[in-house]
């Protein structure tokens, strides 16, 4: 019999697991908070832990950090409403299993489970865990809930207790340098230097000198003895961006140093020694530059050793809104303004757009929006004309059907978008008027009168758990204004 322990200090959640996991060959236990969970590891001995990151008490991430001193083999599965970019990096980080977003899907969360328990019963996997971070206030820039975020966010967690070289790839604009500054800000050489590189950037002739160095008399204007970036971030990470733009000979000599962790430099004969993470990234198929002996198979496999892949922007819209307002508010941060809002309207036009130079260009269009928007409200007319033009829609059948999330409902239906351009024609109307709090107040009562002031069946209406729905309730002081209790 499996056994598993929920963790989880929601009343509504425990008895979701027990519904899901009814059955003769799982045995689940349940606590509700994280000094209690550890109580009963050494009677229950559980095959898997299901825990929520936020609770009363001890938090998930520390309670984590415990269960895996107590048994660094036990799988643990992290649950959370809030997927922060920091929660995802911090929770693999420690060791966890897998992390799940709330509200989670039941059959995903069954096979996550299945394979948990099936690693377990193998006990192939060693769990290493690392300290958590002195200071939790910090934004990295990377935002994202989509899946292949997620799975990015999960890959920097894990590289983080590792010191192995690792090779990220994507489109230009998707963010690969903040992916590498992530890996290396959680990383065992966090405390040294952090150098990047941009190999498409710098003359072929001068690359290697920049790199390694060169003696004097190397070569005409060589008039004193240089130290290369690799010997400036010894004992540090150097991150080389667009590595598949490097000449052949200059790949020799990063193989030599990934080998050997010796090199020369540039007319020069006696050997230097470093001892240097390399983190590489590129926009190119290296798979095919290999094939057609452009780039080093050798070095190729010296350096794909954990490869992290990142998504198109269109292959993630979901993000998008998350990404727009991450932007409004660091762009005003910067300008030491009030952000800005943005129509929801105009969040559609961002939506659809099929997005070529990805996370780089939304904030460009973000900033120019800014600048150009009359009031305090970013409309579509504040947009360039590209964006908002049916031309520059993502041309593929799946677009719209990838956008429909939680975090956009505007873009469900041609309804729900009419009827956001009425509710903001509304609020326009209405100078006093604050439209989100408005209409999230009247949703809360039309949903409680429904269900008879049934609180479990009014969340499961509005999509969002019943402690949430609680925290509206008392935030808008809504008991008052129902008409059934």
């Amino acid at each position: 019999m499996d056994k598993l322990l929920l963790i989880d200090d929601e009343a509504d959640v425990q008895y979701s697991f027990r519904r899901i996991f009814d059955s003769p060959t799982v045995r689940l236990a349940t606590a509700s908070s994280g000094e209690e969970g550890l109580a009963v590891v050494p009677s229950f001995e559980p095959d898997l832990v299901i825990m929520d990151v936020r609770m009363g008490g001890m938090s998930g991430l520390e309670t984590l950090r415990k269960l895996l001193q107590l048994d660094a083999k036990l799988p643990v599965i992290m649950m959370t409403a809030y997927g922060t970019t920091q929660t995802a990096i911090e929770a693999m980080k420690l060791g966890a299993y897998d992390y799940l977003l709330k509200p989670f899907d039941v059959p995903k969360l069954k096979r996550i489970v299945a394979a948990a328990l099936e690693t377990a019963r193998a006990m192939k996997q060693v769990v290493s865990y690392q300290p958590l971070l002195e200071s939790e206030d910090y934004d990295l820039g990377i935002v994202g809930r989509s899946d292949g975020m997620q799975a990015v966010f999960k890959l920097i967690g894990q590289l983080a207790g590792a010191d192995a070289t690792a090779l990220i790839t994507g489109e230009s604009g998707t963010g690969k340098e903040l992916v590498a500054r992530a890996i290396y800000s959680h990383g065992q050489r966090s405390k040294q230097a952090f150098i990047a590189i941009n190999c498409a950037a710098i003359p072929e002739n001068l690359l290697e000198s920049e790199l390694f160095g060169h003696e004097k008399g190397a070569f005409t204007g060589a008039t004193a003895q240089r130290i290369g970036k690799f010997e400036q971030c010894n004992r540090g990470t150097i991150f080389l961006d667009e590595i598949g733009d490097m000449s052949l000979s200059t790949q020799t000599k990063i193989l030599r140093v990934l080998q050997s962790g010796t090199f020369e430099r540039v007319g020069g004969n006696q050997p230097v020694k470093v001892d240097v993470r390399i983190i590489a990234a590129t926009n190119k198929p290296l798979e095919k530059a290999v094939a057609e002996r452009e780039f080093r198979e050798d070095l190729f496999y010296r350096l794909n050793v954990v490869r992290i892949e990142i998504p198109p922007l269109r292959e993630r819209r979901s993000d998008i809104p998350l990404l727009v307002n991450y932007f409004l508010k660091t762009i005003a941060q910067c300008q030491n303004q009030a952000p800005k809002s943005i129509a929801p309207e105009a969040v559609y036009a961002l939506e659809q757009y099929r997005w070529t130079g990805n996370v780089r260009e939304l904030e460009n269009v973000i900033r120019r929006a800014i600048v150009v928007a009359k009031g305090e409200v970013i409309l579509s007319t504040d947009l360039p004309g590209e964006v908002t033009s049916p031309v520059s829609r993502a041309a593929t059948p799946s677009a719209h059907s990838a956008i429909q999330t939680e975090e956009s409902p505007s873009s469900q239906t041609g309804d729900m978008r009419s009827l956001a351009r009425a509710l903001f024609d509304w609020a326009r109307k209405e100078a006093k008027l604050k439209i989100i709090p408005a209409v999230e107040r009247e949703l809360i009562i039309h949903a409680l009168n429904e269900t008879k002031g049934n609180q479990l069946q009014a969340s499961k209406l509005l999509g969002i758990t019943r402690a949430t729905l609680r925290k509206r309730i008392e935030k808008h002081q809504i008991k008052q204004a129902l008409s059934i209790q």
